[in-house]
């Protein structure tokens, strides 16, 4: 059961980094693995906060927890908006 919580987690921040990116019109420069590393990411960010303020939530889980998606979503949209800002210098490229 442990193995199948890890390709779930990977596979839900592969989607979750493919959102981000369509959201903050980066797709085209990012391919699967980044999709699923930003995922990831913005899943540790968002639940982080929204843990510490909100009670938090997991993408793992089975089944699928919203607030745990929806967090990681928003912490994946500004982990990309930050990296916008680096990159760039604006939020939107």
């Amino acid at each position: 059961m442990f193995i199948l919580g890890w390709i779930w987690f990977l596979i839900m921040g592969g989607i979750i980094g493919w959102v981000a990116s369509m959201v903050m019109n980066r797709d085209a420069a990012m391919g699967k693995f980044w999709n699923v590393v930003v995922g990831i990411v913005g899943s540790i960010i968002g639940n982080g906060v929204f843990g510490f303020v909100f009670g938090g939530g997991e993408i793992g889980a089975w089944p699928p927890d919203v607030m745990g998606i929806v967090s990681a979503l928003i912490g994946a949209i500004v982990l990309l908006g930050v990296l916008n800002l680096i990159q760039r210098g604006n939020v939107r490229g």
